[in-house]
Order: structure tokens, then C-alpha cells, then sequence
């Protein structure tokens, strides 16, 4: 995928991972130095940054998660900005970034297991990062197949043709979880 409305939308999905990320970095900080703080993001008793943010998952690898964010959103942004000034990466750029946001999705979907299953709370502003991840991958993998040297391959080809339904149906699971299991909470209220 080569054009400039996917370049547009990694651009914006990118902004608004980096956004998120910086904001949950900012709100950790804040909750760091206070310990009565309430982050902005805690709306509820299933909604709330502050009860995800104290958690061991929060900081898998001895500093809190949204600073990993910070810099993989960043070389996002810078990509898909260069993308739009149509600045022809190399084949090998789109592959490690491709890689690296494989490696994004798989920690998504542990923190997302997390969350539902271990913490029971949701961050939104963690939900936003599981939210543009996806997409982020999926483009970055169309610009990949779409300009290497196998781009005309049959798997390629199907790739580039069910991406989007691949997206739909993993929002689509993502939404029913997370329905599932809140849905104690969500039917009080009605």
C-alpha cells in the first residue's frame, strides 16, 4: 500500500499512539510523586488508568510501559511523515519496522490478556495504544508486501485484499472480550 491516504492515516495513528503513550508517561509521573493523585483516565471502577498503573504489567521491564511507547510511536510518526512526503524508505526499513511493530502487537495483546483477565480494569488511554497498533502493523506490513520483490505473490496478494476485514474481525473480538467480561459492570448501567 502506496498511497497517500495510508500514509496519511500511519501519519495520524501514529500521532495519536504517541499522544496516548506521552499522557499515560505524564499521569505515572504524576501518580508517582503523589500517591492520593487520581489520573485523568480513571473514570470508573472499570475504567481507570490509576488501577492499571500500579500494577507489575504496568512497568514489564523495570520502567512504566508508555515510555517503550514513546519511542516506538516516535519512529512511527517519523516514518509515516516521511511517507507522506513521499520519501521512498528502504525495503529494509518497512521490514524492521514491520518487526517492530510485530513484537508491539504481541505485548499488546499480552497487556490486553492482562487487563481483562489478571488487573480486570481498563485503561483508556492504553486502549487507544491497542487501538492504533493494529492498524499500525497492518500498514506497515502493506507497505512492506506491497513494494519487496515478492509484492505480486499470491500471499501478498491476500494480505493486501483482507487486511481490513482482518482489522474489523480483531476489533470486533477485542470489543466482544471486553464485553464479556465486564459485563456485570456494563449491566449496571442501564
Amino acid at each position: 500500500m502506496r498511497t497517500r491516504a495510508g500514509a496519511a492515516v500511519f501519519t495520524v495513528f501514529s500521532a495519536l499512539g504517541l499522544l496516548a503513550a506521552m499522557t499515560l508517561t505524564i499521569e505515572r509521573f504524576k501518580l508517582l510523586e503523589d500517591a492520593s493523585y487520581v489520573p485523568s483516565c480513571s473514570l470508573n471502577p472499570v475504567l481507570s488508568c490509576g488501577s492499571v498503573m500500579v500494577t507489575k504489567q504496568a512497568a514489564l521491564f523495570g520502567f512504566p510501559n508508555p515510555i517503550l511507547g514513546i519511542v516506538a510511536f516516535s519512529i512511527a510518526l517519523v516514518a509515516g511523515v516521511l511517507w507522506l512526503g513521499r520519501v521512498e524508505l528502504p525495503h529494509w526499513f518497512w521490514l524492521g519496522l514491520s518487526a517492530g511493530l510485530l513484537l508491539g502487537e504481541v505485548f499488546v495483546h499480552w497487556l490486553i490478556f492482562e487487563s481483562l483477565y489478571e488487573i480486570n480494569t481498563l485503561c483508556p488511554y492504553c486502549m487507544v495504544v491497542w487501538a492504533v497498533t493494529m492498524p499500525l502493523f497492518l500498514l506497515a506490513l502493506s507497505r512492506l508486501v506491497g513494494s519487496g520483490p515478492n509484492s505480486g505473490g499470491t500471499v501478498g496478494r491476500l494480505f493486501l485484499e483482507w487486511r481490513w476485514t482482518l482489522l474489523a474481525v480483531w476489533y470486533a473480538i477485542v470489543v466482544a472480550l471486553i464485553g464479556i467480561q465486564f459485563s456485570d459492570y456494563w449491566a449496571t448501567l442501564v
